[in-house]
């Protein structure tokens, strides 16, 4: 988006791109990175042209977040998203499992499959890291600037897939990979291990792509300093697993299913074997969700 017009590509096809303005009558409906919406006027592409946007089709999934967890505004970020690549560095800024839990949360509850991609792993091994994640199958990748990215991009193609992290990660560096004709800023970590932000507002790039397949894309987003899920409850959490979901069925009102003393009669506790494991684990994702840790 660039002073209320809007790039839009007809049919998914990149090579077709328009530009668009919100029709009068949508009012403030808002209008977000990967909508899919209805456009008349010239089509053509020419310059010059424009078009606009007179309907905005329902989202069959969003990435959320508020600023902080009180924030009574929730804000999309991405719409129509298959997949949320979660970019994180192992050192320089160190990595901390808080912020990875809360954007797999934030994924669940909006329809998209989480992802993790680590970087920097030429400074720090992954693999302690990526064991605080083992019980929730959560896909693990390396995306840094000194390893082959063949398996990410193997796991982007034919996908819609938003990036997240802080800035300082090398998130921006595995986009121009990714995409080469991007030329997506990329900066320093400031001496205090904070990342400066580069990218200032989300944007999709379409993937390079064998002929034949369906086009990806990869929505870039903005270097994030906070990530509120105020809108999130227990119950969305725990129903975005499906060996889970059920059981909680026969909780009492009110449960938070974290497990005693908090809710000593949580039905998740009579699990066993591998399912007492992931509740564990979902259950991490429960703490980071009540306390909003630093990360």
């Amino acid at each position: 988006m660039d002073r209320g017009r809007w790039g839009c590509v007809l049919g998914g096809d990149p090579e077709q791109r328009v530009v668009a303005m919100r029709a009068r009558e949508l009012g403030r409906t808002p209008i977000v990175v990967g909508d899919d919406v209805d456009i008349v006027g010239d089509l053509s592409g020419k310059v010059d042209t424009l078009s606009r946007i007179v309907r905005v089709a329902d989202r069959r999934t969003v990435l959320r977040r508020t600023a902080d967890d009180t924030d009574p505004y929730e804000r999309i970020v991405v719409a129509n998203a298959e997949q949320l690549l979660i970019v994180v560095a192992l050192a320089d800024p160190p990595p901390r499992t808080g912020f990875v839990e809360r954007a797999m949360v934030a994924a669940y509850v909006g329809g998209l499959q989480p992802i993790l991609c680590l970087t920097k792993s030429d400074l720090v091994q992954h693999d302690e890291f990526a064991r605080s994640f083992g019980d929730l199958d959560l896909p693990i990748l390396l995306g840094g600037a000194t390893e082959q990215i063949d398996e990410v991009r193997r796991t982007l193609a034919g996908k819609v897939t938003a990036l997240i992290g802080h800035s300082g990660v090398g998130k921006s560096t595995l986009v121009n990979r990714l995409v080469p004709e991007a030329y997506r800023a990329v900066g320093e970590v400031s001496g205090v291990g904070k990342g400066r932000h580069t990218s200032t507002q989300s944007v999709a790039l379409a993937l390079p792509h064998p002929d034949g397949e369906r086009t990806g894309w990869v929505v870039d987003t903005p270097g994030i300093r906070s990530f509120g899920l105020a809108h999130t409850t227990p119950d969305d959490v725990v129903a975005a697993f499906g060996d889970l979901a059920e059981k909680i069925e026969d909780c009492p009102r009110g449960c938070t299913h974290l497990g005693p003393p908090a809710d000593p009669e949580c039905a998740l506790d009579t699990l066993t074997g591998r399912s007492a494991r992931r509740v564990q684990a979902v259950r991490q994702l429960l703490e980071a969700v009540r306390t909003n840790d630093s990360w």
